[in-house]
């Protein structure tokens, strides 16, 4: 052989070998079930929807009538069951229109003697509609003028609504239109949350004004070469946010009397605002910018004297984004009232005098109010959701108002989960909903405090049927204990063919915000469709509550983030699946990836930044890197501003530990975001390009939050999100 030749062979021989891995393709079945999820619906929720009748004789519902296939609105009787159809939707004449009509809405008056209809049909200019009014005693339906936001009169006789902004009244008996405010400014000045007064005669509102709100400019999809441009105002945190004023207007028109409720320079939020008991005073929540302090006021609408009859305040919040304790129940024919505080380290119900000078609390004990429910001011009872025992289910209770006996449990004992209740206005009947984790929710009609089934409403045996089919792991649920008293609730879903001999992939699904739990023990919580497909790859998905998401595990809980979002739940979302691990060999964490939208997102690029000992890949959806840029309604109840906070903000930013990226990252945003907007995530796409960081980022375009808009979108994301965890987090067992 020529010497020339083996020289040139061992040099060959020599030489390192570079493999090219070939992509890891979505199984043919793993994208057969998501597109059952995302693009056939086959595995949908059947629900009921009626609304009580004032009385609790019955409930309304819209749905199809037997004749005629269009829909109508029936009456069923509560303990016969029998319907009755109030009108249907063919007795609509709409002029002009290409097709028949349908009910879109309808709105009950409070003594149940009117019901106001909304009929909507196909027009050549767009969608129209009318508005119909039926007088239930006698049948009698007359074509009335109404909008949005509509509204009977006490005695039937007027309608009011709101249109351009602008308040209205419509005399029927006059047939003519009343203008109730006429400077409203489409976009800026709008007048909203009108309610009557009982004896008619006036009308209480918020006047809105945005005129001084920043400018935020995004294109318009359409032309590509010419986009148009669309402005929206936006409160950016630290910016000016909307002014608010509270009115008073005399159902004729003639005179606007605004109340002198103190409005400080930095601006305010309104909670509750609602006529007292009379036609005289007004109740008014007002809510600091923080949500630091809340006070509730009593207006006399006749002289303008204004009294302060309850006020809190707390150094972290008084009420969350997520509203639970905002606003109050008046009881004893409004000479009490019933509001839920947490002054006392848990959320609780107190009962005040009218005046707010006698204060009791109603629901000792160390546990939380999940829900206010109803006040039975006639029975003596108040009702609400609460789990004393576990942090992710819901049960009906229910307490004297006096204070005396013990608390009762109304939900069955023997089916652990999540309850929900529509309860009927005379508290005798209520919609029950129960579901788990495992069992897909039946809805029934029970009567209370028996809580007997009277009639099963939905019970989705169709969907139970196709979920034993697939054959899939149960969701298990873990307390996880991390020292310091702190345990946290999870719960994890194994693959199809589990072998605990092994070890698998982990996959954490993140939330880890104030305002919403991913650990629920209830049917669908948790894109629990989708994760039981990533389990059945070969992984082990998990989720966790850290501190500071709105467990009822009391206030301390829930406010341990106060000041950053984004620090703490980083590090006790490691320690805790540090902590499952160690007594669950079958978890790999040397093959940890984890995953988040909208705040979930933000903690997931915390997650990659500060821990990547620990996460070796992560997929951020509509993410917010910097929370300075976020809306100032939500960002600043749990961080304030950055003038006052300035290091809180600074330690909450992904942005500002980029460089601490070494795994796989992932960043999806949509580009027609109005929430978390794109630019705030481009900063930190900017920032890890200059620190020549490798990353994958894929957009949406003209997509909103949700990433769902467009026939396929939400299919290809996830099959997007399987497809980059297969080829970079090798699933199966070792």
């Amino acid at each position: 052989m020529n010497l020339k030749i083996v020289v040139l062979l061992i040099q060959l021989a020599l030489m390192p070998v570079i493999a090219y891995s070939q992509p890891i393709d979505v199984p043919d079945e793993t994208i057969e079930r998501l597109k059952a999820i995302y693009e056939r619906n086959e595995f949908p929720v059947k629900s009921f929807r009626a609304d009580w009748m004032p009385d609790g004789s019955g409930y309304l519902a819209l749905e199809r009538s037997p004749g005629t296939g269009r829909n109508a609105l029936l009456f069923y009787d509560v303990i016969s069951g029998e319907p009755a159809e109030l009108v249907s939707s063919s007795q609509f004449e709409s002029p002009g229109a290409d097709g028949p009509a349908s009910i879109r809405s309808y709105e009950v008056s409070q003594d149940g003697k009117w019901i106001l209809l909304e009929s909507e049909s196909q027009a050549e200019d767009g969608r129209k509609s009318e508005y119909w009014l039926l007088e239930r005693e006698s049948g009698k339906m007359q074509k009335v003028v109404a909008g949005r936001n509509s509204s009977t009169s006490p005695d039937g006789q007027s309608i009011l609504f709101s249109d351009g902004g602008n308040l209205f009244v419509y005399d029927l008996q006059g047939e003519m239109i009343i203008p109730l405010t006429d400077d409203a400014v489409p976009g800026l000045v709008t007048y909203n949350r009108a309610t009557w007064s009982p004896d008619g005669e006036k009308v209480a509102f918020v006047q809105s004004d945005v005129s001084h709100v920043r400018i935020r400019s995004a294109l318009i999809p359409g032309d590509p070469t010419y986009p148009e441009v669309s402005e929206t105002r936006y409160a950016r945190v630290s910016g000016i946010i909307a002014e608010l004023r509270v009115g008073i207007v005399d159902a004729g028109g003639k005179e606007i009397r605004w109340l002198s409720i103190p409005i400080p320079s930095e601006g305010y939020y309104l909670g509750q605002v609602s006529w007292a008991g009379n036609s005289n005073e007004l109740l008014v929540e007002k809510h600091s910018r923080f949500r630091d302090k809340r006070e509730f006021f009593l207006a006399d609408v006749n002289n303008g004297k204004i009294s302060r009859i309850y006020e809190e305040s707390d150094p972290a919040w008084v009420i969350a984004s997520y509203g639970k304790n905002t606003g109050l129940e008046w009881i004893e024919n409004y000479s009490k009232f019933l509001v839920l505080s947490e002054k006392d380290g848990w959320r609780h119900a107190y009962i005040c005098s009218r005046d707010g000078k006698e204060e009791k609390l109603l629901t000792p004990g160390d546990f939380d109010i999940i829900d206010r429910l109803e006040v039975d001011d006639e029975g003596g009872w108040f009702y609400y959701i609460a789990s004393p025992e576990n942090g992710t289910q819901k049960y009906l209770f229910r307490v004297k108002l006096d204070g005396k006996g013990k608390t009762e449990r109304i939900s069955p004992m023997n089916q652990p989960g999540t309850h929900s209740y529509n309860i009927s206005h005379d508290n005798k009947w209520a919609f029950h909903t129960y579901s788990s984790a495992e069992n897909p929710p039946v809805t029934e009609l029970v009567n209370l405090p028996e809580h007997k089934v009277i009639r099963v409403f939905e019970d989705n045996k169709a969907l139970r049927k196709k979920m034993k089919e697939l054959n899939v792991q149960p969701t298990e649920f873990l307390k996880i204990d991390i020292g310091d008293g702190i345990v946290m609730d999870a719960w994890m879903i194994k693959p199809r063919d589990f072998d605990p001999s092994r070890k698998y992939p982990v996959f954490v699904y993140v939330y880890g915000e104030p305002h919403a739990q991913t650990v629920l023990d209830s049917w669908g919580s948790g894109s629990a469709d989708f994760h039981r497909v990533i389990a059945d790859l070969g992984y082990i998905v998990v989720s966790i509550d850290n501190r500071g998401t709105p467990c009822p595990k009391g206030a301390a809980w829930r406010r341990a983030i106060a000041g950053s979002l984004g620090p703490l739940s980083t590090e006790e979302q490691a320690l805790a699946l540090k902590e499952m691990a160690s007594t669950r060999s079958y978890m790999d964490l040397s093959r940890v990836g984890i995953w988040g939208w909208s705040g979930g997102g933000s903690n997931t690029l915390n997650a990659m930044f500060r821990k990547p000992d620990v996460y070796k890949l992560g997929i951020a959806v509509a993410p917010k890197p910097q929370p300075h840029l976020y809306n100032a309604w939500f960002q600043e109840i749990y961080m304030k501003t950055r003038e006052v906070n300035p290091e809180g903000y600074k330690q909450s930013a992904p942005l500002n530990f980029a460089e601490g990226l070494e795994g796989h990252l992932l960043i999806v945003h949509g580009t027609g975001e109005t929430n978390t907007h794109l630019q705030i995530t481009e900063s930190l796409v900017d920032r890890l390009i200059e620190l020549g960081k490798q990353f994958d980022y894929i957009t949406y375009p003209n997509r909103d939050h949700g990433i769902r808009k467009g026939e396929g979108t939400s299919l290809h994301l996830r099959v997007l999100m399987a497809r980059y965890l297969l080829n970079h987090l090798p699933a199966g067992p070792q």
